[in-house]
């Protein structure tokens, strides 16, 4: 059969066709493409967001007044007591990391070739340092309304300091109370978005001394926890608690290694790597035989001396001066293989982080010291990073720490020794000047708060939607 298409009149049929075809192509790249989706325009937008690498991840700064954040530093010396060692005016020099350990001794070799990344950091200055961190945030945005999460920038720890001991407790919370005040002012949108669930704060303290019971002048302590505006926002600190709230997250105390490079922590841990650890376990802290006489530190110190060469104990009893020195710390980490962390004042330690800088494998006696804490930067599985021995055997007088931990094997020890080293760079708040790569403590702890701020906005959503869903159901 003859093909219609060909014949004499084939190539004016084709001649049409591509007429048409044209035709149709200029009137589909001319619609409205508002037509297609009900009304509402594409958002141009769209893949400008998915060229962002900031998008999701922008923090906004509240520009606070003074009084909250650079007046307490500025009035440095009410943050002293008379108990102190030293001054802690000392304390906030060099973003909150305090004097550079290069300065002031001239013991290098503990340090190595990283010695000028080693300050003399104290514990209490973790919102001042992550303040400074924070203002070279890569992803900070002026517009509150691009944000995903805003930072509330109130040295909640140092400001208490200042009104812990000889004041009532209307003056331990005058900060907080203003401060909430300032935040949920009416002007503020930034509050109004999600009445303060997006915001977040940062605390040098455990977040339990933020939550004072009751206003009885003797009772330790604020209540700023307690205040509903605080209690939406959520707060980064070096102690929390489940049992409390959901907005409260710990992470890591900062410890007296600020690198700057990425080349500097590659040599630190290669250096502990390599590190001859002569000492099965060490110990550092004080005795707590005033409190109760049979207490977990009295066994472990007693034990340690009664070792001879297994155990090292560095004293850190009130009057000595050796665990405010990061090279005598290290010292004696470096040259231990487990380093035991026992509950102090609360259940974690700094000197948990310090034994983790050291390549030292920490032993908890004690879940709420770490496996419950710090959940963004430690190992979910702690037996691959740590040793845990439950605090009430050691009430038994027969029970000895080294019989334990001279049953880890060899291999194991390298197994969790080469964890806790490759922690190290997830554990250390890195020099806000640095240029350096690798994931911090800040990091981590950011990248954390901007998923539970997420999670908060998603469940509002959520709720929302079913608020509409049934109230369009009741009309």
């Amino acid at each position: 059969m003859e093909n219609p298409f060909i014949g004499k009149n084939g190539s004016k049929l084709w001649l049409v066709l591509l007429i048409i075809t044209n035709i149709l192509c200029f009137l589909l790249f001319s619609l409205d493409y508002s037509s297609l989706t009900n009304g509402t325009k594409i958002d141009i937008k769209v893949n400008s967001r998915e060229q962002d690498l900031c998008w999701g991840r922008y923090i906004y700064i509240h520009d606070l007044p003074s009084q909250f954040n650079e007046d307490v530093l500025k009035n440095c010396q009410l943050l002293t007591r008379k108990t102190d060692k030293f001054d802690m005016c000392l304390f906030t020099n060099n973003s909150g990391f305090g004097p550079q350990v290069d300065i002031i001794n001239s013991n290098y070799g503990v340090l190595s070739n990283t010695r000028r990344s080693w300050y003399f950091t104290n514990q209490f200055m973790l919102e001042v340092i992550f303040h400074n961190r924070m203002k070279k945030y890569e992803c900070l945005t002026n517009d509150s309304s691009l944000a995903s999460a805003i930072f509330v920038p109130f040295y909640a720890g140092l400001d208490l300091r200042r009104h812990l001991w000889g004041y009532k407790t209307s003056v331990r919370d005058a900060s907080g109370f203003e401060l909430v005040k300032w935040l949920a002012a009416e002007e503020k949108p930034e509050w109004k978005r999600m009445w303060g669930m997006d915001h977040f704060l940062v605390s040098g303290r455990i977040s339990r001394d933020f939550r004072r019971q009751s206003d009885k002048n003797s009772e330790w302590g604020s209540k700023f926890r307690y205040l509903p505006e605080s209690q939406n926002m959520s707060m980064l600190s070096i102690e929390s608690s489940s049992s409390w709230n959901n907005n409260d997250f710990a992470i890591p105390y900062p410890t007296s290694f600020h690198p700057s490079t990425d080349s500097e922590v590659f040599q630190w841990q290669d250096r502990m790597r390599r590190q001859n650890r002569p000492y099965l376990f060490s110990f550092a802290g004080g005795a707590r035989r005033s409190r109760n006489k049979s207490s977990i530190r009295d066994s472990i110190i007693n034990q340690c001396l009664e070792s001879n060469s297994s155990c090292k104990f560095l004293d850190c009893s009130s009057g000595t001066s050796n665990c405010d020195n990061p090279l005598s710390v290290m010292e004696v980490f470096e040259k231990s293989v487990f380093c035991l962390q026992p509950p102090g004042d609360s259940y974690t330690r700094r000197s948990t982080f310090d034994s983790i800088l050291a390549g030292c494998i920490p032993v908890f006696f004690h879940p709420g010291s770490a496996y419950s804490q710090y959940v963004w930067h430690l190992p979910e599985n702690h037996t691959k990073y740590s040793v845990f021995i439950p605090g009430k055997r050691l009430r038994d007088r027969n029970y000895r720490i080294n019989e334990t931990l001279v049953g880890v094997s060899k291999e194991e020890q390298e197994a969790m020794r080469e964890q806790v080293i490759k922690l190290i760079p997830r554990i250390v708040y890195a020099d806000p000047r640095s240029s350096s790569r690798f994931e911090d403590a800040f990091d981590l702890a950011v990248k954390g708060i901007l998923g539970k701020i997420e999670t908060f906005r998603r469940a509002i959503r959520e709720v929302k939607i079913t608020e509409n869903s049934n109230f369009k159901t009741k009309g």
